[in-house]
This record gives C-alpha cells, sequence and structure tokens, in this order.
C-alpha cells in the first residue's frame, strides 16, 4: 500500500499521530476520525489498518513506522481478505443497525485468526442508530487489548458524546485548493485523454466538493455536475416564480435525496457565510445567495439547515426523495421578498 501521507499530503497531521501512538506504544483503543465527505477518511482507515497488522514494519523518512506491504499481512489486506479486519457500514436502511453492532461485538470478543490484533472499523460513526450505538458503548466501555476501534465520522453529523468521551478524535481538515486541485489533476492524467475531464471541470468538480479531493474526482468523473446545474437551473427559475415546485424538485430527485440534501446544505451555509460578512464557496449561487442575504435575517439560513437535517432524519424511513425536495424549496421561497402591489 502507498505511504497514505506521501499520496495524500493532507492526511500527514492524522497519520503521524498513529504512528507516534504505536511507536511509543500509546495507541488509543478507539480513534474518532473526523472530517468533510471524500476527503479520504476511509483510506486513512484502511492504512491505519495494515500499519497496525503489519509483521515487519519498516521506518520512514522522518523515523516513523509504516507497513512493509510484503508480509503475511499486508498480502491478505492487499487481496481484502484478512480475517482480522471488518468494516461495517450502513445498509439499505441508510443506518448502522444493532445486528452489525452485535457481530462487532462478537468479532472483538473473539481471538486473533492470523494477526497479533484485530480492527473494526465503522463507517459512518454517525450513521448509528440509538440501539447501535448503545450497543457499540458497551464495547467502548469494554476495551480489550488485543482490538483497535477506527470509527469514521462525517463533519457536521453527531456522534452520540458517550461515544465521543470515549474515544480520541483526530480531525481531518480538507486541503487548500491549490494542494488539492494537484492531487486531483495527478489522478485524472492517469485517464484516458478521451475520458479526462477538461481543467475546468476539475476545477468546478473542487468548488462544489469543497476541496475534498476524492469526492471531487467523483463529481469530475460521473454525472453530478451535470445533474447539479440542471437542479440549480430549475433552482433560480422556481425562486422567479417561473416553474413549479414539481418541476424544480423532480430535477432534484434526479440527484438522488443525499445529493438533494448536500446542495441545500451547502447553499444555506453558504447563505449563513454571505449574511455574516463571509463569500459563499458555491460561486455560481453566489449572486442568487447573496440576494437573499440582503433581504433576510442569519436566523433564516440555520431554520434552512435544520430543515435539511430533518430530511435527512426522514431518509431513514425511506422518504420519498421528490416530496422532500419540493417541502426544501417552498421553504427556500419563503426566503424571497414578497412583491408590493400596486395601489
Amino acid at each position: 500500500m502507498t505511504d497514505i501521507a506521501l499520496e495524500m499530503p493532507w492526511l500527514a497531521k492524522a497519520w503521524k499521530t498513529v504512528q507516534t501512538g504505536l511507536r511509543d506504544d500509546r495507541l488509543p483503543h478507539a480513534l474518532i476520525i473526523a472530517g468533510e465527505r471524500g476527503v479520504g477518511k476511509r483510506a486513512w482507515a484502511d492504512a491505519v489498518a495494515q500499519l497496525l497488522l503489519c509483521d515487519q514494519p519498516i521506518t520512514d523518512a522522518e523515523g516513523g513506522p509504516v507497513a512493509c506491504s510484503v508480509c503475511k499481512q499486508c498480502a491478505l489486506l492487499g487481496a481484502s481478505s484478512h480475517p482480522d479486519v471488518r468494516a461495517y457500514s450502513p445498509e439499505k436502511s441508510k443506518v448502522i443497525k444493532v445486528d452489525q453492532v452485535r457481530a462487532l461485538t462478537g468479532f472483538a470478543v473473539a481471538s486473533p485468526q492470523v494477526a497479533r490484533r484485530k480492527i473494526a472499523i465503522v463507517d459512518r460513526a454517525d450513521q448509528l442508530n440509538i440501539n447501535a450505538a448503545n450497543a457499540l458503548l458497551k464495547t467502548l466501555e469494554e476495551p480489550l487489548p488485543d482490538v483497535t476501534l477506527l470509527l469514521l465520522q462525517e463533519s457536521g453529523r453527531p456522534v452520540l458524546p458517550t461515544i465521543r468521551s470515549r474515544c480520541q478524535v483526530l480531525n481531518i481538515p480538507a486541503p487548500g485548493l491549490e494542494q488539492a486541485q494537484a492531487w486531483l489533476e495527478a489522478k485524472t492524467a492517469e485517464m484516458d485523454e478521451a475520458e479526462r475531464p477538461s481543467p475546468e471541470t476539475l476545477k468546478k468538480a473542487l468548488m462544489l466538493a469543497g476541496n475534498a479531493p476524492r469526492l471531487g474526482l467523483e463529481y469530475a468523473t460521473g454525472e453530478f455536475i451535470q445533474l447539479r446545474d440542471e437542479a440549480f437551473e430549475q433552482f433560480r427559475q422556481f425562486m422567479k416564480g417561473q416553474a413549479p415546485v414539481t418541476q424544480a424538485a423532480r430535477a432534484f430527485k434526479a440527484l438522488g435525496l443525499e445529493g438533494a440534501l448536500a446542495l441545500f446544505e451547502g447553499w444555506a451555509a453558504d447563505l449563513a457565510r454571505l449574511v455574516a460578512g463571509g463569500a459563499a464557496k458555491d460561486t455560481e449561487a453566489a449572486e442568487m445567495l447573496g440576494y437573499l442575504a440582503r433581504t433576510n435575517p442569519g436566523w433564516r439560513a440555520h431554520q434552512l439547515q435544520d430543515k435539511v437535517n430533518e430530511a435527512r432524519q426522514a431518509a431513514v424511513y425511506n422518504a420519498n426523495p421528490e416530496l422532500e425536495a419540493a417541502q426544501l424549496l417552498i421553504e427556500w421561497k419563503k426566503l424571497m421578498p414578497k412583491r408590493r402591489r400596486a395601489s
């Protein structure tokens, strides 16, 4: 496996923390890794799992341990078949259920099969339902010496305080534009020229991803940008009274519920920034959001963010994406100044 700190330099600080903890035998039994979607949390967790399981770690240029990539443990991890690593993530219900955590508990109390320790990755810990969270808490309260838990948390999504208090938290910030752009250009340079996104597409993808490189890569090589542009145009037309809510909602439905909610959430955050005198991250939406910022107090932006959170919670119960989008559009429309009737 490539040295994660070299491949994605913005992960270096969090990576160094694990190297130091392992070298000094002070690694905590549970880590929460928090960061924006697409910043590389899962890649970081996979690299940590390899480092902790490697039989023959070597030393990097700065004196920290790194996985050798050639021992039996590294070979099993490279083949995605290591029996002492388990990952748990939301299923069709969009949450991690208690049965999954019970399976994690069973895995934790069993003896390692081929390595000296076991690694459990919870991707994402902010999607544990209440029963699953309580079950995980019991495992955290009685840590086992041969088990390390890596809990991934998306920024802005809460984890129960009782769980958070029993873990060490590592924050992974998104890189700056220059670093993110360099990484994205290097990744897309490996693609066939005919499929390679244009520089303009890469720039826009990073803007929409908030400089999260891996999410930017997903946007640049998929359909998201086109679907987002169609949704934004329908949003503009709806806000001006030139398109019905049903038509605008269909455009957001095409993004999928999480994609639509991410757009609404980003615009609400930009609105709050503009009201406070800052700048919008979505530069294409800045003009419209700036107009709304001049005519609305800051609490309206936070109210919109609360509505997005309510819609996200409803998604757990298979809410209708088009209906949720329509309801959010109606909330946005309330921010438009009411026209005075001619006397």
